[in-house]
């Protein structure tokens, strides 16, 4: 019998810690580098430049999760037939995270035994594991770490629906996901639907991570006879399954990490699969409108294990099989005007044990033959189709039951839109109801009623970021009416205006802002807009006065620090350091930058403690170099004085050779 259930999960888990009270302006990315990469293909080119959001405003950074793991309880819904037992993380994007496969007790996921966020997505926190479902922008989801509206549908016959959704405020969309197991079905059956309530066409953005297990004889199958290649600066396209003399589709031969965008031609059946040496594994299938298809690995060099081992356990290793909505993670899908996208996906146990021999045989078409016939066996294209199309009948169906609130800017676009005298955002299927409002629509919503907006102490943080032209109007509208001429009005105006690229009014609003009270928000705000016109010496000045106003807050801190590095004060950073207080002076990438600051100054004792302690930086970035250079920067200083040799190639290599790097700060993804 399939039935629905809520349960608490525990495992050990590391605090997210508050968010990031600093609006992110600077941009994710440059996808102009990205567009001029060697090899990639000219169609692909101008794809890649389109649709691209300034920043992930009005998100806000979670940078403020630490590394010490506790017990902790964590709310899931639970979907449970004959065959399969589906875990869901209510409170972190909804993601899938078990699937087991009952009659073999098999679990077909990679699943983490910790919750250990690291800086991987676009607003810094994101852990791995289970099935994530990512929207929006390139580079995961804003909800990675966050909680989603959960509901309970009552689907034909009885069967219970898990209903996943949120209002998406980069592309200004709602979207859910509505899981289901019916009785007797061996897999798990998700409905994705996206729908555009605008005017006008958006970039759109879907990819469903899959996390497997990663063993030495697990091989990826895809219907792909080729696929981009994205790897060391460049994209190039290659034949599958073997390229260059490794067959790829064997993560354990990639010493890199590498991302391998398979090219599955428009009339086939879009399908991945990972079998392990007996032929089983997970499959996931859907209908033809997430067409895209992804293998990513770490890479079996060390940087690649240590990041294994830096998001989890140190024993628990994993890749990605993916699917998405275009050919590659670099673009973007065109959603048109008023458009009502959704697919169907499956998950389950393929077995394809009697065809063993031929999935991990030469013969790359039988291999892949072989898989799809067993995943026919599984659940047919027909009968994938034919779910799909049912599904439309109750996409629309009323909620039975809110099982979780996400957050309340669906139920504040609702009342914009109701105000404006606008259509609903969204059919009765998704309810943002009043419940999900809180302090960070409060303001916003005391302007749509005409309020002004309240004066609230200098002390406090500004939170509820919007960037959304129509909130601008009615501000802009306030101010002129007398309705709010306090400090925070303005940092909200300024804001918007600097979101927009309005420089000279951003200043401007953050002037009179500081008029009316003096707030770091403001004083870094204009530091920002100095460094856009590298006024480095103005930027640094600016953060210092900010800084002063709260020394306690560890990303401004970090913020300053850059600054002075930019602006050649690295003797300043590092005068400043003792007066911070101690959570700050001793944060991984407080130390970090001291490290940098000392070897800028020529202070090689101060930075060698740094090996000595082996200082952890939390947030470390993926693709970030920082702790690997640091090491080989201080030995080429330290063999330069010592031996007078010139700051040349010849001692960059030499220092390469003779001082490798420590396996506790390798965490290059890139090898050779």
């Amino acid at each position: 019998m399939s039935e629905l259930r809520i349960e608490t999960y525990t495992m050990p888990g590391a605090d997210l810690g508050a968010e990031n009270p600093l609006p992110p302006f600077r941009p994710v990315r440059d996808y102009q580098i990205m567009a001029e990469m060697p090899g990639l293909p000219s169609d692909m080119r101008e794809s890649i430049l389109w649709g691209h959001p300034r920043t992930i405003l009005p998100y806000t950074i979670q940078d403020g999760y630490n590394r010490q793991r506790r017990p902790r309880g964590f709310r899931v819904a639970v979907l449970e037939n004959e065959h399969l037992r589906a875990t869901f993380l209510l409170e972190l994007g909804g993601r899938l995270w078990s699937l087991l496969h009952k009659p073999t007790g098999r679990e077909l996921l990679s699943v983490n035994p910790v919750f250990q966020p690291a800086n991987l997505a676009i607003r810094n926190a994101w852990f791995s594991g289970g099935v994530e479902w990512n929207i929006g922008a390139i580079g995961h989801s804003p909800f990675t770490c966050a909680p989603i509206f959960a509901a309970r549908v009552a689907g034909p016959g009885g069967t219970p629906i898990l209903r996943l959704y949120e209002w998406e405020r980069i592309r200004r969309v709602p979207f859910q996901v509505d899981a289901y197991l019916p009785d007797g079905s061996p897999v798990l059956f998700v409905r994705v639907r996206i729908t555009n309530p605008h005017e006008q066409a958006v970039p759109m953005y879907w990819w469903s991570n899959i996390s497997v297990p990663e063993t030495n004889d697990t091989r990826v199958l895809v219907p792909a006879d080729s696929a981009y290649g994205h790897g060391n600066a460049r994209v190039s396209v290659i034949p599958v399954p073997v390229a260059d003399g490794v067959d790829i589709t064997y993560a354990s031969n990639l010493q890199s990490s590498a991302s391998i965008f398979f090219r599955i031609p428009e009339a086939a059946w879009p399908w991945i699969t990972a079998l392990d040496r007996d032929g089983r594994g997970l499959a996931q299938a859907s209908t033809g409108r997430l067409c895209g298809r992804k293998l990513f690995a770490w890479g079996m060099g060390p940087g690649g294990r240590k990041w294994q081992a830096f998001l989890s356990n140190g024993g628990n290793t994993y890749i990605e099989i993916q699917a998405g909505l275009a050919p590659t993670q670099m673009q973007y899908a065109t959603m048109p005007a008023r458009a009502d996208w959704s697919w169907l996906e499956t998950y389950g146990l393929l077995d394809a044990h009697a065809d063993a021999v031929t999935i991990h045989g030469a013969d790359w078409a039988a291999a892949r033959d072989a898989a799809e016939n067993a995943l026919g066996r599984l659940i047919s294209r027909a009968e994938l189709e034919a779910e799909h199309t049912r599904g439309a009948a109750w996409a629309d169906q009323p909620p039975a039951e809110i099982l979780q609130r996400g957050s309340g800017w669906g139920a504040l676009e609702q009342h914009r839109r109701a105000t404006a005298q606008e259509p609903p955002l969204c059919g009765p299927g998704l309810v943002f109801d009043d419940a999900s409002l809180g302090p960070e629509q409060a303001l916003w919503l005391g302007l749509l009623r005409g309020d002004a907006v309240p004066d609230v102490a200098a002390t406090a943080e500004p939170h509820g970021l919007v960037v959304d032209g129509e909130w601008r109007t009615l501000l802009d509208a306030a101010l002129a009416a007398g309705k709010g001429d306090n400090w925070l009005a303005w940092w909200h105006l300024g804001v918007l205006r600097q979101y927009v690229g309005d420089a000279a009014g951003a200043r401007a609003a953050y002037r009179r802002s500081l008029a009316l009270a003096e707030t770091p928000w403001a004083l870094r705000n204009l530091a920002l807009l100095a460094l856009e016109d590298r006024q480095l010496s103005e930027a640094a000045d600016l953060y210092l006065a900010a800084l002063r106003l709260r020394p306690d807050l560890l990303p401004l801190a970090v913020e300053c620090g850059r600054t002075l590095m930019e602006a050649s004060q690295a003797q300043a950073w590092l005068d400043l350091l003792p007066t911070l207080p101690p959570q700050v002076r001793s944060a991984g990438r407080v130390r970090l930058l001291e490290g940098q600051a000392a070897l800028a100054a020529g202070d090689l004792a101060r930075a060698e403690p740094l090996f000595v302690e082996r200082v952890e930086v939390d947030d470390l970035r993926e693709g970030e170099l920082s702790l690997s250079e640091l090491w080989f920067r201080y030995h080429e200083l330290k063999l330069s004085a010592a031996e007078g040799l010139p700051m040349d190639e010849a001692l960059r290599a030499r220092v390469r050779r003779e001082f490798p790097v420590p396996e506790h700060l390798d965490f290059r993804m890139k090898t050779g």
